[in-house]
């Protein structure tokens, strides 16, 4: 393994890290709909439990209102079931046709709990950007050994990978405090 190839896989960690943040905070209520608000809601349809994105079409059609349109109309208590006991405190009202699903607003009190949940999420991508920083290390110190890397080249290459960790460290940051912003300001 050389220096590039061995940067390119601490960055792809890192990069996961990221994405995975970013999917995590999508899933934080704000006050505002979201279909991706229901992407962990599981439907027991046919004997399988499947994501609710499967067996229905979600919709945003007012900045707080979701609504889910099954496609097989014998689903409609079975989505609400699961909805109602997804733990995501919303009440969804069933019409026959369709569920809609209102988004109500938070409280402040509400606000300052999922912004401390953004903040914990956030540390937590922190120590995971850490992780493969640390990896990448212990994987350049090894190369020294296994593939003869000088002193420099182990220096340069944790030179990279702290560069890297820096910059990947500066984005969760920045997502976090735009998800804080996000929910304080609603």
């Amino acid at each position: 393994m050389d220096k590039k190839q061995l940067v390119e896989k601490v960055k792809e960690g890192m990069e996961k890290t990221i994405n995975s943040l970013k999917s995590d905070l999508q899933k934080i209520r704000t006050g505002r709909a979201s279909a991706a608000l229901l992407d962990d809601v599981r439907v027991d349809s046919y004997g399988t439990q499947m994501p609710l994105s499967k067996v229905a079409t979600l919709a945003t059609p007012e900045a707080r209102l979701i609504t889910v349109n099954p496609f097989d109309k014998s689903m409609l208590p079975v989505v609400e079931k699961a909805i109602l006991t997804s733990g995501l405190g919303l009440t969804p009202n069933n019409d026959g046709k369709v569920i809609r699903i209102p988004i109500p607003a938070l409280s402040e009190e509400r606000r300052k709990e999922i912004a401390k949940q953004v903040k914990k999420i956030g540390e937590e991508a922190k120590v995971a950007v850490r992780h493969h920083r640390q990896d990448g290390n212990t994987k350049a110190k090894a190369s020294q050994k296994e593939h003869g890397w000088s002193e420099d080249e182990v220096k340069r290459a944790s030179d990279e990978v702290q560069k890297l960790t820096d910059t990947y460290a500066k984005k969760v940051d920045e997502l976090c405090v735009a998800k804080e912003k996000e929910v304080l300001t609603m």
